[in-house]
């Protein structure tokens, strides 16, 4: 097939792009790379200019010079209800184009959007916390930056956000949470789960072998997702447990770094330490299992029972709790051994649910199956 990955989050578009061609299909991304990650892409969609005039260059160069790279596909994936860095009533635009002059389009749910706010949003709906909320309580996040949600409640991009929902062909789902929150506005038969692609045959795993005389946390800080991953609660929780046992374990942090350097950061260490309200393990965990660690992320049974796993379940769950947390952080240090006990099973675990050809393949049959039915 003829496929077009449009927009991006956190090399995830990328990743798939390169599987979906090792399977011997065509594959365009264009996206902006993610801001500081310079992620790769084919088509480079970023703002050259800040401001309107961006605005403005961005969506004539779409409309003149990009315009080829939009049409004739098979598919089109796309990875937000905006999914271009331009104002809803632009991005409409664009989309009503991939619809006509495309076989079908779908989205790719893995980020912030009217839809999964509001199932974050609900008191009573399927998770006991996410970003939002944490046990029905407010979290720092929401408390501070209640404008994500608000602006989703725009009526605008909440109008813009309903129609994209109402015209796509169906959607992908990355994590667990966004596959519930998309079952509640799509038919079942028009919602596929797939994960996160993780290019494991070309990540040579880390030889922890022996138990650590010391462990290395590893933290990756994105100054602008600080609050919304945990990572603040996980950098003042490991500090403190550092400070407690300073012959026995140290943190390393970095931020803001391009993926390139970022993954190359991380290959030192035995835990990683990342998305404190997450039922699933995310990107950056699921790498670092990849290549041995030991990952402190989103691990609930909710999660494992989804997708079926009974036997290997490696991830040490975080807790958005803070005296909780250091208790599962300080019985890692007090029992290292437990650290290359783990490191197969982290990699197995990623290979067999998050091998990009695995995910890649899911991806392919959801699309056969949704384009037979058009």
């Amino acid at each position: 097939m003829k496929i077009l990955l449009l927009g991006d989050f956190s090399n995830y578009h990328q990743c798939l792009a390169t599987a979906l061609r090792e399977l011997g299909h065509q594959v365009t991304v264009v996206s902006d790379g993610c801001e500081w990650m310079n992620t790769d892409r084919d088509i480079d969609v970023a703002r050259r200019f800040k401001g309107k005039l961006g605005g403005l260059d961005l969506w004539i160069r779409l409309n003149t010079s990009l315009s080829r790279y939009l049409k004739g596909y098979d598919v089109v994936q796309i990875n937000n209800p905006i999914f271009i860095t331009l104002r809803p009533n632009r991005v409409r635009k664009i989309f009503d184009k991939l619809k006509r002059d495309n076989g079908a389009v779908f989205l790719t749910a893995m980020g912030n959007d009217k839809v999964f706010l509001d199932m974050c949003m609900d008191p009573n709906g399927p998770l006991k916390y996410n970003e939002w909320l944490v046990y029905g309580k407010p979290t720092k996040l929401l408390q501070e930056q209640p404008d994500i949600v608000n602006g989703w409640n725009n009526p605008i991009l909440k109008e813009h956000c309903k129609y994209i929902y109402d015209n796509i062909d169906g959607a992908t789902t990355v994590l667990y949470e966004y596959d519930l929150a998309c079952r509640k506005v799509l038919p079942n038969d028009r919602v596929g789960y797939c994960g996160i692609p993780i290019d494991t045959k070309n990540i040579i795993p880390s030889e922890i072998t022996e138990t650590p005389q010391k462990v290395k946390f590893f933290l990756g800080i994105k100054s602008n997702h600080k609050i919304l991953k945990g990572t603040d609660r996980f950098l003042d929780v490991t500090q403190k447990l550092v400070q407690a046992y300073p012959d026995k374990c140290e943190l390393k942090t970095v931020q803001n770094l391009p993926y390139a350097v970022f993954i190359q950061e991380l290959k030192n260490s035995h835990v990683l330490l990342d998305q404190l309200y997450s039922y699933t393990p995310a990107t950056t965990a699921l790498i670092g299992m990849a290549h041995g660690l030991t990952a402190v992320t989103g691990g609930e049974d909710e999660y494992y029972n989804f997708i079926g796993e009974k036997e290997n379940r490696p991830i040490i769950n975080a807790i958005p709790d803070d005296n909780e947390l250091y208790s599962i952080l300080e019985n890692i240090v007090l029992n290292p051994d437990i650290i290359p006990t783990r490191a197969k099973a982290n990699r197995d675990f990623v290979i067999k649910h998050n091998d990009s050809i695995v995910v890649a393949k899911k991806y392919l049959n959801f699309w056969e199956k949704q384009l037979n039915r058009k």
